[in-house]
């Protein structure tokens, strides 16, 4: 992808290194630019890290702007510029923009961090204020925000520039500011608001002395950004455009930041008491985060979400759940099913007439056309995704062998039938013994003989996301014998289990490998060995639906809201929450929920639903936290099977043999992280986070 093409367009991507190492990333440095640090740089001439933009270069990009606000062409180049800045979202382990599945309970690895795995490091302990390795992203968002800045200020010297292009131009750059900021809110909490304003580098050092915005001021701010950006971008994009911000994308995180503000970290409550109770500003004494119950956010969120499921284009609804269907190796729809009557009707009223497999797994593989899924509100081709797969190829086919899923994860699959594994029934029955006695093929999966009965008559994104012992690899791109329709085992002492890898932390510590992204014919050892090109889904319109259905579910009374000209009432209507709901168990092969169910329990199969359709997708993180349930669940030791066995005992559920387990850090403080030392350090009304004061 061509840097200025796309939204989003920086890359990072894992380096092999010498013999022994894992996972094996070059640690890459990071330009800082922070507010106000690159003008204390200039005061103090602080040079000596390697990580500190130098001088030269700010003052050599200062010194462009003057011809780069002469022409329309060069401040679009500036403007693309500026969003290349941002990480590649789907770069979720070796990256610098979120502690993401691995600082969670869906993910573990036996990788040394010394290689980075930034989630392992965050949940390790090993970060700190004063340590922040490659999380420390403060400045760089400070940077974009100022760059766009910038632009807002000094657009109308492009006098080529038609009005048409103007309004573009400013649209996108009012997204790329608010992204930036959205990104500091769900990481670091309350930013520091500049709005307009370009922090000027010749001032004394009172003037850059600033206090945090509480989390409310800062949450209307960014969606009213949002909103107004919105109303300039597009309602689509060419597909050699895709990845650009669209009104669908700022519409989507506006959903997902009301959501967010709703629940019950962010919105008093005992959570919020919890976790941020007497967290003051000094100034005014205002809570930086509000100690007060406002249902009423549950039903702004509603409205927002309910806003993406109503856009149109072309007179046809814009998003909709990615299906593809069904055909002759489709398998049928068990029998039996009587707890949802529209269970066995044509999708989308049921669950009938689609592939339950293919229409999950073929979004993430690279196998559905990438720029037209219409479930993809935004998303971004990423590099980084197609070379993470590599930490999930078995060790001996060129792979590391060591980005795992947990047991709590395989555990939370349902049953085919939509049943849980504590509660499956007589005719698709769980079982963790025996194993099964014939190969099954269906929608272009193999299911070995021999494989155990855990892991038979589960659900398809079951299939479709996890690698699991004696699970069959077809990797048909590479033509070097021995490379391709390969069935790997763990067992301890088999050629990828422990003691049979040729590097000693190569083997999945759980006996489970994530296999999400991974396209039948990708391959990374043999001859020909290729992957296929796949997409990270920022915001994916499954999470829209089930937002929706979680913000009316909080409901105790009715609200009306006032979207643009459009007026709405939300109440808690269990006909909506069930249509919004069952989709997602339909495209996934299942029975949905009848309408009947109590507000807790639609709550409790709703983060059940999330944390299996949006493993990881970087959701899981953040939806413990504003849940108020991360200390419950981290709290909660990492399974799998007991690799150290041969076959006879390895399907046994067991706490790993690492120290990591027992290290892994639960505490309030890690729900969000640190402001970096230094700037705390020089700003003194900057208020560090709750618990990283020392």
């Amino acid at each position: 992808m061509e840097t200025g093409t796309k939204f989003n367009v920086s890359h990072q991507k894992p380096e092999s290194a010498e013999k022994g190492d894992n996972c094996h990333l070059k640690r890459r440095k990071i330009s800082r630019y922070s507010l106000p640090g690159i003008f204390l740089i200039l005061f103090f001439s602080i040079t000596s890290c390697s990580d500190f933009l130098s001088i030269d270069n700010y003052f050599s990009d200062e010194l462009k702007l003057d011809s780069i606000f002469a022409q329309t062409r060069y401040v679009e180049a500036y403007m693309w510029a500026t969003s290349a800045l941002f990480p590649d979202e789907g770069n979720l382990f070796n990256g610098n923009h979120t502690p993401g599945p691995l600082a969670t309970d869906e993910a573990f690895t036996g990788f040394l961090t010394r290689y980075s795995y930034n989630g392992m490091r965050f949940v390790l302990g090993e970060i700190t204020a004063g340590s922040m390795y490659s999380f420390n992203t403060w400045d760089t968002y400070y940077k974009i925000i100022r760059k766009c800045n910038t632009i807002f200020a000094r657009i109308d010297e492009a006098k080529d520039m038609t009005t048409k292009e103007r309004f573009e131009i400013l649209g996108t750059t009012r997204f790329i500011r608010a992204y930036a900021y959205y990104n500091i809110i769900v990481d670091f909490g309350p930013p520091i608001l500049l709005e307009d304003e370009i922090v000027e580098s010749n001032e004394p050092l009172s003037y850059y002395d600033r206090e945090r915005s509480t989390y409310d001021e800062a949450m209307e701010y960014i969606c009213s950004e949002l909103e107004t950006a919105a109303d300039f971008l597009p309602a689509s994009t060419a597909i050699m455009d895709f990845g650009r911000p669209t009104k669908g994308a700022a519409y989507g995180l506006v959903a997902r930041l009301r959501l967010i503000h709703a629940s019950p970290l962010y919105n008093g409550g005992d959570v919020a008491r919890s976790v941020f109770g007497g967290w003051k500003r000094e100034s005014d004494g205002a809570d930086y985060i509000s100690q007060s119950y406002d249902e009423k956010r549950w039903a702004v969120a509603a409205a927002a979400a309910k806003r993406v499921m109503d856009l149109e284009s072309a007179g046809g609804i814009m998003y909709r759940l990615h299906t593809v269907e069904a055909d002759a190796d489709t398998p049928p729809l068990p029998e039996g099913v009587t707890s949802d009557p529209n269970y066995y009707k044509t999708w989308p009223e049921g669950a009938a007439g689609i592939d339950p497999l293919r229409s999950y797994s073929e979004m993430f593989t690279g196998e559905s056309v990438i720029a037209t899924n219409p479930e993809y509100v935004w998303g971004r081709k990423s590099g980084a995704t197609v070379s993470n797969t590599q930490m999930s190829f078995p060790q001996k086919l060129s792979g590391w062998n060591g980005l795992c899923v947990t047991q709590k994860v395989v555990d939370a699959y349902s049953m085919i039938d939509g049943r849980s594994i504590s509660n499956s029934s007589t005719e698709y029955p769980y079982s963790e013994s025996g194993f099964s006695s014939g190969v099954q093929t269906f929608s272009g999966y193999r299911l070995n003989a021999g494989v155990s009965n855990m892991y038979v008559n589960r659900e398809m994104r079951f299939y479709a996301s996890v690698g699991f012992s004696e699970c069959y690899w077809p990797m048909t791109s590479s033509t070097s014998s021995g490379y391709y329709n390969q069935t790997i085992a763990y067992y301890y002492d088999s050629p990828n289990g422990k003691g049979g890898v040729s590097s000693p932390n190569d083997f999945p510590i759980t006996g489970y490998v994530i296999k999400k992204f991974i396209h039948p014919s990708d391959s990374w050892g043999g001859t020909n060995a290729r992957r296929m090109d796949k997409a990270f889904p920022i915001i994916r319109y499954s999470e829209i639906l089930l937002s929706y259905a979680e913000a009316l579910n909080n409901l105790t009374s009715s609200y009306t809201i006032e979207t643009g000209d459009q007026s709405q009432t939300f109440q808690r209507d269990p006909e909506e929450i069930k249509n919004a709901f069952n989709p997602i168990r339909y495209r996934a092969g299942l029975p949905g929920i009848t309408g009947t169910e109590d507000a807790q329990t639609i709550q409790n199969l709703i983060e059940k639903e999330r944390m299996v359709e949006f493993l990881f997708e970087n959701r899981r993180y953040y939806d413990v936290r504003r849940w108020g349930i991360y200390e419950e669940t981290e709290s909660e030791p990492i399974k799998g099977m007991n690799v150290e066995g041969s076959k006879d005992v390895y399907y046994n559920k067991v706490i790993p043999n690492t120290s990591r387990i027992g290290a892994r850090i639960v505490n309030k403080r890690l729900t969000l992280l640190p402001i970096p030392l230094n700037e705390v350090r020089i700003i003194p009304s900057l208020s560090q986070n709750p618990g990283w004061e020392q």
